[in-house]
């Protein structure tokens, strides 16, 4: 996995930065809402609690954003790609 990542990050750089940030806001940010809909805190220190839990449980998932940033990085890239070519020319 370790290897891959590597690879991954040695083709397309900012690109697997990018959807790696993305997934990991996501998870934390999802997460966060999903425990604060179902907790009702009363103060500042539970709110905290919320969003320790929140990043402990995207934590957890860490492998499983590394092995999405895998699978999803070559297919953006390709089309990151083919959007930034030029046309071709008709004439």
């Amino acid at each position: 996995m370790r290897s891959t990542l590597q690879q991954i990050m040695a083709k397309y750089g900012a690109i697997a930065v990018v959807i790696y940030l993305t997934i990991f806001t996501l998870v934390l940010g999802g997460s966060y809402f999903a425990i604060r809909l179902g907790w009702a805190p009363t103060s500042i220190a539970s709110n905290a609690g919320i969003f320790t839990a929140a990043y402990l449980f995207t934590k957890l998932t860490q492998p499983l954003r590394i092995a999405a940033t895998a699978m999803l990085t070559p297919i953006v890239g390709r089309l990151w790609r083919r959007g930034a070519e030029p046309p071709a020319s008709s004439a």
